[in-house]
């Protein structure tokens, strides 16, 4: 058997006769061709396995890009409606969150979108169920005071505690802070439809707004107990410019691309609603009693004539 060196020196052998037959030609190795093709198939598997890499790690990022996404359009998990989990991620807010919210309430400025800039894809009904909870019994109990402090002076007064007040209250704000926000949705939902340029809100955002804009009555109401009619009148209207004016500026930019008649009236419904809603809390729980002077009965003086006769 031939080794490996004379093989090597038989093909130099053969390459020499070559050459010496045919100056012109050229040769070539069997080996450099090996290795040749040998470090293309490798540049050619480190391509490919690099490729893959590349593929892989765009696949994460995706995914990870995916799933930031949907934390960022605060996506609720797909649970059924009887699951405590379907209700609990309605309540999934921090003690920041809620307090940037409540802030944004009270403090609105123009070209800030209380759902764009406050909500951010990210519902809440924590906050606005305990704002209706805290304004029920706000208002009920600083009617009850209102009305003991303006009645001290009338000694016929005897205080009985109003506990139907707490009723009528929560069923006229939980009525308000619900019924209004579906009605104004369902509206919207039906001009998107018919206005493919109308946007809209979620139900739920509707509903955050509405219950976050109330938050401003809870202090007027405490101070509504103030015995002075001048007083209690400009803070129902500080309240209902501060209230009022963060709707206005959140569902404005919504409804500004309908026809101009249906955007104003819009907009109109939405102030008036919430006027009535602040007047009637002021004129039922906090009504100023009028004292008016009772007279004693006189009897009339009879003047009794004697008459005489003479004899």
């Amino acid at each position: 058997m031939a080794s490996p060196n004379d093989l090597q020196f038989q093909e130099f052998e053969e390459a020499a006769e070559l050459l010496s037959a045919d100056p012109g030609a050229s040769t070539l190795s069997m080996s450099a061709s090996n290795t040749a093709t040998a470090s293309t198939a490798a540049a050619a598997t480190a391509a490919a396995t690099a490729g893959e890499d590349v593929k892989l790690d765009l696949s994460e990022d995706e995914e990870g890009q995916e799933e930031s996404s949907e934390l960022l359009g605060g996506q609720k998990p797909a649970g059924g409606f009887w699951t405590f989990e379907y209700y609990q991620s309605f309540f999934n807010v921090d003690t920041v969150q809620v307090l940037d919210r409540v802030k944004g309430s009270v403090m609105p400025l123009p070209g800030r979108n209380f759902i764009k800039h406050h909500l951010r894809s990210n519902p809440d009904l924590y906050g606005p169920f305990w704002i209706c909870v805290t304004l029920v019994f706000s208002v009920a109990i600083s009617g009850n005071l209102s009305t003991f402090l303006s009645e001290m002076g009338n000694p016929a007064y005897h205080y009985r505690p109003q506990f139907h007040r707490v009723t009528i209250a929560a069923v006229v704000i939980f009525m308000y802070a619900w019924l209004v926000p579906i009605g104004l949705w369902g509206f919207l939902t039906w001009r998107q439809g018919a206005e493919r340029q109308i946007g809209g809100y979620s139900f739920l955002e509707t509903v955050c707004v509405y219950g976050y804009s109330l938050f401003i009555y809870i202090p007027t109401s405490v101070l509504w107990i103030i015995p002075f009619e001048w007083l209690r009148w400009t803070l129902i209207l500080v309240a209902m410019v501060i209230s009022g004016s963060v709707l206005v500026l959140t569902f404005w930019p919504v409804v500004r691309d309908d026809t101009k008649v249906m955007a104003v009236a819009t907009v109109v419904t939405i102030v008036v609603l919430h006027t009535l809603l602040a007047i009637g809390c002021k004129m039922y729980f906090f009504q100023t009693a009028v004292h008016v002077p009772t007279v004693a009965p006189t009897t009339p003086q009879t003047h009794i004539t004697m008459a005489t006769k003479s004899h």
